[in-house]
Formats: structure tokens, sequence, C-alpha cells
């Protein structure tokens, strides 16, 4: 249950930091610890939902470092 609380918690702070507008760099952090306490929950408890999880952080990963390479590049 630690590593699962872990992760909502991680995602609150996601949250907070989405809607006060962090900056996109601030926001690819958080992302990133995120995929690894989701892989450190499903190594610990394989389930569906740490499954889900893990799966849904490497999707906000992803989209976070496409974001970041569009406002670098000025798209």
């Amino acid at each position: 249950m630690e590593k699962a609380r872990a992760v909502l918690e991680r995602l609150d702070r996601i949250d907070g930091l989405r809607e006060g507008e962090a900056p996109p760099a601030v926001l690819l952090a958080e992302v990133r610890a995120l995929l690894c306490e989701a892989e450190e929950w499903v190594r610990a408890e394989p389930s569906d939902r740490a499954g889900e999880a893990l799966e849904l952080s490497r999707e906000a990963l992803a989209a976070g470092e496409r974001e970041a390479v569009d406002l670098l590049v000025g798209r």
C-alpha cells in the first residue's frame, strides 16, 4: 500500500503543479519521478491497477517530452 500511496501523492502534486501552470520542465521531472514510483509499485504489488498506473505514467512522460520539445523549438 505504501507504493500505491506514493503514486497517488505524486499524481496529486502533478495536478497541483498543472493548475499552477508550472513550467514544462518541472512537470516533466515530476512525471519521470512518477514513472519510477509506478515501476516500484508494480514490482512490489503486481496488479492490474499498478500496471494501469505504470502505463498512464509512461504515456504522460511521452506527452510531456513532446510538449517540452515543442516549446523549445517554438511550435
